[in-house]
């Protein structure tokens, strides 16, 4: 069995060595990257060919890739490298990592053209000042041969023990059945229609309510055609830490077979969550862990290739046995596991890790989208920038050593911003050029200190140099799915200040194409209707497939009731007080057990509550309080025990109104005191315009959909399993219009009052 590896994959597999050293990155952006690649090749003769694809085998190993560029008359292969900042402040490992791709595509191109010698040359264009640095070395094909067999043969020992393994996994892959006696009603369906959506090559709307076991009836049937349709990867890809936790899960049963498969999977977690010496830079002269992590990684990445479920916490213990950074160990294992756990951004960020590792790679995926309705607004926010001047004046107040002129233009230049504003919110059509060249200076300057001195950058500026940075990347892309709005308030005396934010509206030019570029994507949720409002602001292919599994629950399983004489507008908010009060103390006299209690605020939330407490103070309460640690947040859901008595008060659309798992009589009822509807602003209002032309329906996409779907996630935490009961009050007259009802799940038989 052959073994395919991309150039530059294989030289970072065998070439690279030492510390690890984040001081000098190629810190342009990829549009920045690309464009200075064209510039160089633009500047070469009529004989210069980019772009060279080029391959070539040892044993059984293919190695392929694509070379930037070959000047025939000079006979010259270059590699070409954008960058920013003081070249002579490279690590000596990362030239060599570069050199080695030179030399592997020096070899491809001597078979492929019978060269016996050529020129290899690193171009390093610096994006700044748009000046070439050519160093150039002569070898000959003998040479060149000799290297590449070198590092074909390191890499074949491992790549043989992958093809070892990954024939043991498909075996175990055929016989694979899945983990219990039979489906749950609804999971059949679900796992049949993903397994039809990967062999087709589709992507997949599926709504399905909880309860049906939606994690396992995605994985089980991608597994099951990691094989037939040849995928590289299986991508489960959530929103919080609640859905990795339960897609783990899911795969332990999965594996526990005997004899157990042979898979490998990987949890990815934030670099702050994994990070050993959060207060250390990552170099080798301020960590422990990157000081020589290149040298001891292979023996790291042996112990964790066999380990089969690479969670956080396998991996750190892995990586501390060897004295590696647990977190770029886990960077490095995701090359060889057949399926990754991460958040949302590992794939959809501008500069997501694995959707540029599947890009180099050419792997072919599966991606799975857990609670797949988060992904609308956090994608926008991923693709959203933002720069307060209350920042830049405190720089200013002291500025860095050489930025005093820098900040000073800048300051100018974000004053003329707002010169004229007269309103304290705007929208304006784009960002002027002339305040981005000035933002782009200070971001050099910053640059510059970082990679001489990076351990004297104050954390003011490094704060300042990121969100400057991820300003100019989002500028790159404002096209009419942005909005670029200032938001102006006073700054002490007579100066005015602003907020200056690139907010991304509609993110489907952004996600569609992550999407597409898989073999198939499974996005599925409880709450994805209505289906277009989520195609068309996810970017969904045209052919697309949609499923909306048929509920395991019957209507007499919640009882709905629909509260139409009460109205929570904010206007009404205070008149609302005392019915909803007593709404709760009815029910819960009723049937007193655990209840949750949603509502659109803390502040309204905590009016409620405070007057149930006077008027019925036997009732046992409990309140979501803002800014609540994840011990806190534990706290509060430990007290709904089996066969308790009690009203959780939370607010919709947080912590506790989804991924919460209170099954039984843990939970058997629920209030929701608002209709959900995001908050009357200028934002918002803008939002609303922009939807209204691009979709010709602003309300509904900017208010009514986002708002009912939060409702609809709060009420799916009474009914876990087949075997629960529970009561549901909807309180606001707005429930009971055809609009909204139209907009509840099928399954529902809401009573009305």
């Amino acid at each position: 069995m052959s073994y395919r590896v991309a150039v530059r994959a294989l030289c970072e597999f065998t070439a690279k060595v030492g510390d690890l050293d984040l001081r000098f990155t190629p810190s342009p952006t990829a549009q920045e990257g690309i464009a200075g690649h064209r510039r160089v090749v633009a500047r070469r003769g009529d004989d210069y060919e980019a772009e060279v694809a080029l391959e070539g085998h040892f044993a059984s190993l293919q190695v392929r890739g694509r070379a930037d560029g070959y000047a025939v008359a000079a006979n010259r292969l270059e590699e070409i490298k954008t960058y920013r900042g003081d070249l002579g402040k490279q690590p000596d490992n990362h030239r060599q990592l570069h050199w080695a791709q030179a030399r592997i595509y020096g070899w491809l191109l001597c078979q492929a053209r019978q060269l016996e010698q050529i020129t290899l040359a690193l171009v390093y264009l610096d994006v700044d000042s748009d000046r070439e640095t050519l160093i150039e070395a002569r070898h000959s094909a003998a040479e060149l041969e000799a290297f590449f067999n070198q590092q074909c043969a390191a890499f074949l020992h491992w790549a043989e023990a992958q093809v070892q393994r990954q024939g043991l996994r498909n075996s175990g892959l055929q016989a694979l059945g899945f983990p219990y006696a039979g489906f749950r009603r609804g999971q059949r369906e679900l796992a049949e229609t993903v397994y039809k959506a990967v062999s087709t090559g589709r992507c997949l709307m599926a709504q399905a309510t909880t309860g049906i076991g939606k994690t396992l009836g995605t994985l089980f049937p991608l597994l099951k055609a990691m094989l037939p349709q040849q995928l590289d990867k299986v991508l489960f890809l959530t929103a919080k830490t609640p859905g990795r936790a339960l897609a783990l899960d899911a795969l332990r049963q999965l594996m526990h077979g005997q004899p157990p498969l042979a898979l490998r999977s990987l949890e990815l977690v934030a670099r702050d969550k994994a990070c050993e010496y959060p207060g250390n830079a990552c170099h080798g002269d301020a960590c422990p862990l990157a000081k020589g992590f290149y040298d001891r990684l292979p023996a790291a990445r042996a112990t964790a290739m066999q380990v089969a479920l690479l969670d956080r916490h396998a991996v750190r213990e892995v990586a501390l046995a060897h004295r590696v950074c647990p977190y770029y160990l886990a960077q490095e294992m995701t090359r060889w596991v057949d399926v990754l756990v991460a958040d949302y951004n590992y794939y959809f960020d501008q500069s997501a890790l694995l959707f540029g590792l599947a890009q180099a790679n050419q792997w072919r995926l599966a991606v799975l989208v857990d609670e797949a309705h988060n992904l609308v607004e956090r994608a926008r926010q991923m693709y959203s920038a933002s720069l307060d001047q209350w920042q830049l004046q405190a720089l200013r107040k002291q500025p860095p050593a050489g930025m005093a002129s820098a900040l000073q233009t800048l300051n100018r230049q974000w004053n003329a911003l707002h010169k004229e504003q007269r309103t304290p919110y705007k929208v304006v059509d784009g960002v002027p050029e002339a305040f981005l060249k000035a933002l782009q200076r200070c971001v050099g300057l910053v640059q510059d200190k970082l990679n001489q001195t990076p351990e004297s950058i104050e954390p003011e500026l490094l704060q300042f140099y990121f969100n400057a940075l991820q300003f100019l990347r989002i500028s790159e892309l404002f096209d009419e799915h942005f909005l670029f709005d200032i938001s102006k308030r006073e700054g002490g005396g007579r100066r005015s200040l602003a907020t200056l934010c690139l907010r991304n509206v509609v993110p489907a030019p952004l996600i569609g194409p992550r999407l597409a570029a898989a073999r198939s994507a499974i996005l599925f949720s409880a709450t994805l209707s209505p289906r277009r409002y989520y195609a068309d602001l996810l970017g969904m292919p045209a052919d697309h497939a949609w499923l909306e599994v048929a509920s395991p629950f019957a209507a007499e399983q919640l009882q709905v009731r629909v509260i139409g004489n009460v109205s929570t507008r904010y206007q009404h908010r205070q008149a609302s007080l005392a019915p909803i009060v007593a709404l709760i103390a009815e029910q819960y006299q009723q049937a007193p057990g655990n209840y949750l209690a949603f509502f659109s605020s803390f502040d309204y939330l905590q009016q409620v509550a405070q007057l149930l407490a006077q008027a019925h103070p036997g009732i046992p309460q409990w309140a979501q309080a803002s800014g609540m640690d994840e011990a806190q947040r534990e706290g509060f859901l430990a007290r709904f025990v089996e066969n308790g008595c009690g009203v959780g008060f939370a607010v919709l659309g947080g912590a506790f109104a989804e991924g919460v798992d209170l099954p039984g009589t843990r939970l058997i009822g629920a209030f929701v005191a608002t209709l959900g509807l995001p908050q009357v602003n200028p934002v918002n209002e803008q939002l609303k315009q922009r939807m209204g032309r691009l979709f010709s329906a602003g309300f509904d996409y900017t208010y009514l959909y986002p708002g009912v779907q939060k409702v609809v996630q709060a009420a799916g935490r009474v009914i876990r399993g087949c075997e629960d009961r529970g009561t549901l009050l909807l309180i606001d007259d707005r429930f009971a219009e055809a609009k909204v009802r139209g907009l509840f799940p099928g399954w529902w038989a809401p009573q009305f009052k």
